[in-house]
């Protein structure tokens, strides 16, 4: 199977920092805004979009949570081989806060839904909004779109879009395979 690049590590630098600059532009100083990554692939891009406010933005006050959604899926006891868990980690309150999915790549928005469902167990969120770097946009199966989208790609027919990330492959690239 072939591969084509979508992005590469340049260019995922860019749209890392044009999508921190956009969440600043809306949530200022952050004293009321949550950055939730969802698990196991958003924790990447959350860690780095939060390291970007704080090393280069000066934002000290980012609140950051890992989200595991495994077990509050619509496909949870739909597939042969068992789902592997990874760990939420969410020590604070989300009540009345606002918060700021993070996902590598929006494809059916089944995910997203599955989120919605698991932040309900730690508080009554104020809003919440959406970050992807990936938006596939004629694949949806909900009616979800992001509000902060790194690139829109118009991925068909069994095209995969796969995300690698420095820390967890080596590099990090966009390929459409």
């Amino acid at each position: 199977m072939s591969q084509k690049i979508l992005l590469t590590s340049k260019e995922v630098n860019i749209i890392l920092h044009r999508l921190a600059c956009q969440l600043i532009e809306k949530h200022l100083d952050f004293s009321n805004s949550i950055l939730i990554g969802i698990q196991p692939r958003g924790s990447f891009l959350a860690t780095r979009i939060a390291q970007i406010l704080k090393e280069e933005y000066a934002i000290d006050n980012i609140k950051l949570g890992l989200l595991d959604i495994t077990f509050f899926r619509d496909d949870f006891r739909r597939n042969e081989k068992p789902l592997e868990a990874n760990k939420t980690q969410i020590d604070f309150l989300v009540e009345d806060k606002q918060v700021i999915f993070i996902d590598d790549v929006l494809y059916t928005g089944r995910s997203i839904r599955a989120a919605l469902t698991a932040i309900q167990s730690f508080g009554r969120p104020k809003s919440i909004e959406l970050l992807a770097l990936i938006d596939r946009r004629f694949s949806r199966d909900l009616p979800i779109q992001p509000d902060y989208r790194g690139r829109q790609v118009d991925a068909i027919n069994n095209e995969k879009v796969k995300v690698k990330w420095q820390e967890k492959d080596g590099e990090d690239a966009v390929y459409i395979e």
